[in-house]
């Protein structure tokens, strides 16, 4: 289409998941979309411009199918949308080391929109397996135009813009199968234009899963990995974390001097609740996320995710969900609002319902940071890293019981098959992870959380000097003693709501009220008032096993669009804590 002079072009990106695509859709247009090597990642559809020559693309990311009828949430977006053909050109990705398996959808694609380019993505992974792929017989096989590319390195893309721009409104002829049996078809194909060349570079890997998936290495595997990541989260946060209340204390001093002379009210409210809350937020959530997002995120650039998914789905199948739903909890992991969006992947409408609600039951990087500190506080050095470590498993465990409760009461059916496919493991993207993961994640966490960090300091500041915080503490004060903590930490879950990142600011602004000295030695501040080993171990299985924050909340509701679903994923983990919680408060 032509507009003063320029031509615009949609496009849009179809293939099977893990094939590159948001990658590929990354480097066009150039926004961070996050991608991960694992299938699945992308569940909505993402849109992002390219400029060139007079000419504007518009790039539309659909989720990666296997099908054009697929069962599941996501495959059904990216089924209709290609089956509509609105773009003016489709752009099929392709796996050049697994190419027989791509060309199914290819296929599909072909004989229902009529302007298409096939790109064989992953070309540089495909030739270090010693597989090369001839893109002018497949071509000829297909009818259709064939650019090979390796959008990681930028290899092929100028090649590809020009199909693009070459193929789009030039209407092709929709290709007639020429044999009844696709997979037949395709594995024709893929034998008439696929060469191997030296060894098959594939059985290394082959050893290695067999290692990583196994039931005698596996799960011990898993557990390490996580007690790594841990233990090099708690002891690389803490000199970060030290440096950081220094200078949150330095600039503190400044702000008490260059305020002093506005009221008191308004320089305690600017100061002393504003500034106090906001940096109590960073210095406890800001070094530990920005350790534990990069470590994660090399996990899933390497593929390692879906092994973790593998090696669970015999325990979720027999809670009755599946493995899919093990790669939301991770997904959790950073935060529940995602794993929630990412339970679409799941095919099964009952599974997909049961994951969404147990998802917040996985601590998020919003609850680390206060699993961290009081796990630092009762369990120093090493024995930190493993107290969260089991906190996670608990987390995982009590998700995998409530999926049991809910698919034996009021979500039973029959249970579904759980079919995904291993991706290669790809060498970590080192640039990418640290820009991903620091920018994208942790940044854009602390950001949010200054956000609602503000606003809360304001009003309990206002609160603490006017004594309403004492009434709502004491009001609260006979259910947290049930649950083995007091009113003031029930009410800063309370406040936690908008984000699980202001439990502990909460909690030390209530304790300390307006005689805040800094922020430095936050774990002492709490030691020294009544906080004790009991409470400690009572709070951090109440931060496991509470109602999730406010977004989750309204994505829940997104997903769902059920009042009685959202309600039940706040009530579901809420029981869950106060059940454990009172149990513990009369054993210990």
């Amino acid at each position: 289409m032509e507009s003063s002079g320029e031509q615009k072009i949609t496009v849009a990106l179809a293939g099977n998941p893990n094939v590159g695509k948001s990658t590929l859709f990354n480097t066009l247009t150039g926004l961070h979309q996050h991608t991960g090597n694992w299938p699945g990642k992308t569940v909505g559809v993402a849109q992002g411009q390219l400029r060139r020559q007079n000419i504007e693309y518009t790039f539309i990311d659909l989720p990666g199918t296997y099908s054009l009828k697929g069962s599941s949430a996501d495959e059904q977006i990216a089924g209709e949308y290609i089956r509509a053909d609105r773009a003016d050109c489709t752009v099929v990705v392709c796996d050049g080391s697994c190419l027989e398996r791509s060309l199914i959808l290819a296929l599909q694609i072909l004989q229902c929109c009529k302007c298409v380019v096939v790109c064989v993505n992953l070309m540089d992974e495909a030739n270090r397996h010693g597989l090369s792929v001839n893109a002018k017989r497949l071509s000829r096989c297909l009818d259709a135009p064939v650019v090979l590319t390796a959008a990681g390195q930028r290899t092929g893309l100028e090649t590809l813009l020009q199909a693009i721009q070459k193929t789009a409104g030039q209407e092709q002829k929709l290709r007639t199968p020429t044999a009844s049996d696709p997979i037949e078809e395709a594995e024709r194909i893929a034998r008439a234009c696929v060469s191997r060349d030296g060894q098959d570079g594939w059985n290394f890997q082959r050893k290695i899963d067999r290692l990583l998936v196994s039931r005698r290495f596996g799960v011990p595997f898993l557990f390490l990995i996580l007690l790594g990541i841990v233990w090099l989260t708690v002891w690389g946060a803490n000199y970060p974390s030290m440096l950081l209340e220094r200078g949150a204390d330095a600039l503190y001093a400044l702000l008490t001097n260059a305020l002093s002379g506005l009221p008191w009210w308004l320089s305690g409210v600017l100061v002393d609740g504003i500034y106090a809350t906001c940096a109590r937020v960073i210095c406890v959530m800001l070094p530990p996320m920005a350790i534990f997002f990069p470590l994660f995120t090399i996990l899933e650039d390497i593929g390692y995710l879906p092994r973790m998914a593998f090696l669970l789905d015999p325990a979720m199948a027999r809670c009755g969900g599946c493995g899919k739903q093990a790669l939301t909890l991770c997904m959790g992991l950073g935060c529940n609002a995602v794993g929630v969006m990412g339970c679409r992947i799941i095919r099964s409408p009952r599974e997909r319902l049961s994951a969404i609600l147990t998802n917040a039951m996985v601590p998020c990087n919003g609850r680390f940071p206060a699993l961290i500190l009081l796990g630092g506080l009762f369990f120093p050095d090493a024995g930190t890293a493993l107290v969260v470590a089991l906190c996670v498993a608990l987390g995982v465990v009590g998700a995998m019981a409530i999926t049991a409760f809910l698919n034996k009461t009021v979500l039973r059916g029959q249970d579904s098959t759980f079919i995904m496919e291993l991706p290669p493991f790809r060498r970590p993207r080192l640039g990418q992870i640290l820009v991903r993961s620091l920018l994208d994640r942790s940044l854009f966490v602390a950001l949010r959380a200054l956000y609602v960090a503000a606003p809360a300091g304001m009003l309990l500041w206002i609160f603490t000097n006017t004594s309403a915080l004492d009434k709502l503490a004491a009001l609260l004060d006979p259910a947290g003693l049930l649950l083995g903590m007091n009113g003031i930490i029930l009410l800063a879950f309370v406040f936690s709501l908008p984000a699980n990142e202001l439990l502990i600011p909460v909690i030390l602004m209530a304790i300390t009220r307006t005689s805040l000295q800094g922020t430095s030695g936050l774990g002492q501040q709490l030691l020294q008032n009544w906080f004790t080993w009991k409470m400690a171990v009572c709070t951090m299985v109440f931060t496991l096993f509470h109602w999730p924050c406010a977004t989750t909340l309204m994505t829940v509701y997104r997903e769902t669009h059920s009042i009685k679903n959202t309600a039940a994923a706040f009530a579901l983990p809420t029981a869950v804590g106060v059940v454990i919680c009172a149990l513990l408060n009369l054993l210990l």
